[in-house]
C-alpha cells in the first residue's frame, strides 16, 4: 500500500479556515500522510461464526412471541430500542449496538450438503468449476501480508457433508484452511476443565530431533520430492509440497504462540466459557491479534449431541444448550475485540447453511427452511444497532427486502475493503468474480 495522501477539498478548507496558510501547510502534510498511511495499513480481518446444521431463526434472532410458531422461549428487550432477540442470548442481547441483524435471508437449497457449499463459497454447486470457500478468497486477496500462519485457519470445523465446500477450489492449495481442533481429530488429547486441546497436530520436532538436524531432513525431502515431481505436475504434487512448506515455517514461527491458551488468565478463560466453541473463540481473538485474516469457529453441538443446529426432534432443548454457548463464547469475543481495539478492524459473521420451519413438527423439532432466516454481521465496516428485512408474523415468508447469498457476499467483501466484482481466473479459463455478478452490497449496513 501506497503511504502517499491524497487531501481532499473538505479536508483542505477546513485547515485554511482554522487559519493554515499553503506555506503553513507543507510542516503538516508529512504527519498527515503518516497518520494515513497507518490508517489504510491496519489490516482486516472477518470471523466466520459458522452454525452447521442450520439453525432456528426464531429461537434465536428472530422471535415470534405471542405466535404459535414462536415455540417455548420468550423473546427479550436488546439495548437496541425495539430490537428483541430469544431470552437465552442475554450476553448478546447487551452487544445489539455492534450488531446488524438480516432477518430476510431467501435461498434455494434446503439440502445440508448443498446449502453448505452455497453459503460457504458464494455458489451453488454443480458445473466443472470447484468454487473456493470465504476464507480461501480472503486469503487470497491478503496473500501479500507477511506472516508465518496459514491466512484461513478453521477451528472445530468438520467437513464431512460437503469436503468441497471448506476447500480453496481452483485458488489452489495454497490457500487451503489449516484444519484446528476438528471433531475428527486427535481424540486421544488430555482434555482440561476447557474441553479438548485447540492444537496444530504433527507440527511440533520429533524428540531428539534438533532443529538443525530438522532442516538437513527438510532439505532432502525437497530434493526428491522435487525429482518426483518433475513429471509429475499437478494438484496432487503441489499439495504436498505446499504442505510442508507450511508446516516447516510453522514449526519455527513465534506467531504459533497464538495456540497456547493456557497463557490467558483464568477470568478470561473463563468468560468465554469451559467448552472448545468457547475456547475456540478465545484462539480466534488471538489469532486476529498475530495477523491472521480469517478464521473461523463451528458450534457443532452441544455433549456430542446431534450435527449442531439439525433440530428435526427436541428442537427446543437442544437449542437452548447451543445458544447458551454461544451466547457466552460469541459475547465474549466481541467485548475482548472492543477492548483490544480489533472489533473496528475485524468483521463477524454470524450463520448456517439455512433456517428452520416456523411450524413445529410432531417430534417437538423443526425442519430444513431456506426461505426465510437470519444471519448477522458485527464490527468492522458494519454499521451496528439495526434489523435488515423482516419476516411475516408467522414467520413462513420474507415481509420485505429479502436478501441473496450473492449479494450477503458483496456486503461482506465490502465490509473487509475488498471489490465483490474483482475477479480471479480459474482453473478452467473462466474469470469468475468474488461475488456472483448483477447485485449490490447493503449499503444501509455499511459505514
Amino acid at each position: 500500500m501506497s503511504s502517499s495522501i491524497k487531501l481532499s477539498r473538505r479536508d483542505l478548507m477546513r485547515l485554511l479556515a482554522a487559519g493554515y496558510s499553503a506555506t503553513s501547510l507543507s510542516g503538516w502534510l508529512p504527519l498527515l500522510a503518516r497518520a494515513h498511511a497507518a490508517e489504510i495499513e491496519k489490516p482486516r480481518t472477518c470471523i466466520l461464526l459458522w452454525m452447521p446444521g442450520g439453525p432456528s431463526q426464531l429461537d434465536t434472532f428472530d422471535p415470534k412471541p405471542g405466535h404459535e410458531n414462536g415455540g417455548e422461549f420468550a423473546a427479550i428487550d436488546t439495548s437496541v430500542s425495539g430490537i428483541q432477540i430469544c431470552e437465552h442470548l442475554p450476553q448478546l442481547a447487551r452487544h445489539m449496538d455492534q450488531i446488524a441483524l438480516i432477518r430476510s435471508m431467501k435461498t434455494k437449497e434446503g439440502d445440508h450438503s448443498r446449502a453448505t457449499y452455497h453459503l460457504r463459497t458464494g455458489y451453488r454447486p454443480g458445473g466443472p468449476i470447484q468454487y473456493p470457500a470465504l476464507g480461501s478468497l480472503v486469503a487470497n486477496e491478503y496473500r501479500e501480508l507477511p506472516g508465518d500462519l496459514p491466512h484461513y485457519v478453521s477451528i472445530l470445523s468438520d467437513p464431512f457433508l460437503n469436503p468441497a465446500a471448506y476447500a480453496s477450489g481452483f485458488l489452489g492449495p495454497q490457500f487451503a484452511p489449516l484444519q484446528v481442533g476438528n471433531s475428527r481429530g486427535n481424540r486421544n488429547a488430555p482434555a482440561s476443565e476447557y474441553g479438548a486441546p485447540l492444537e496444530v497436530r504433527d507440527i511440533a520436532l520429533a524428540p531428539g530431533i534438533s532443529l538443525e538436524r530438522n532442516l538437513e531432513r527438510m532439505q532432502l525431502l525437497e530434493f526428491t520430492d522435487g525429482q518426483f515431481a518433475k513429471d509429475r505436475t499437478g494438484l496432487p504434487t503441489a499439495s504436498h509440497a505446499a504442505a510442508y512448506q507450511q508446516a516447516y515455517r510453522m514449526m519455527q514461527s513465534p506467531a504459533m504462540k497464538a495456540f497456547r491458551l493456557e497463557e490467558e488468565p483464568a477470568t478470561i478463560r473463563d468468560a468465554y466459557g469451559k467448552n472448545r466453541f468457547g475456547q475456540a473463540c478465545l484462539l480466534a481473538r488471538r489469532l486476529v491479534e498475530v495477523g491472521v485474516p480469517f478464521i473461523e469457529v463451528a458450534l457443532n453441538g452441544v455433549d456430542g449431541g446431534q450435527l449442531g443446529w439439525d433440530t428435526h426432534q427436541q428442537n427446543f432443548a437442544s437449542v437452548k444448550g447451543l445458544c447458551q454457548v454461544l451466547d457466552a463464547g460469541c459475547a465474549a469475543l466481541l467485548s475482548d475485540l472492543k477492548g483490544r481495539g480489533l472489533l473496528e478492524t475485524t468483521t463477524i459473521i454470524w450463520m448456517g447453511e439455512f433456517g428452520r420451519t416456523p411450524i413445529i413438527n410432531g417430534m417437538g423439532g423443526r425442519d430444513h427452511f431456506p426461505n426465510a432466516w437470519s444471519v448477522f454481521l458485527a464490527g468492522g465496516g458494519i454499521r451496528g444497532g439495526q434489523v435488515y428485512g423482516s419476516t411475516t408474523e408467522a414467520g413462513t415468508e420474507i415481509k420485505d427486502s429479502p436478501v441473496a447469498v450473492n449479494q450477503l457476499f458483496a456486503t461482506i467483501l465490502s465490509a473487509l475493503g475488498l471489490d465483490p466484482k474483482k475477479q480471479n481466473l480459474s482453473d478452467v479459463g473462466r474469470p469468475i468474480r468474488l461475488a456472483e455478478p448483477e447485485v449490490e452490497p447493503i449499503q444501509q449496513l455499511l459505514v
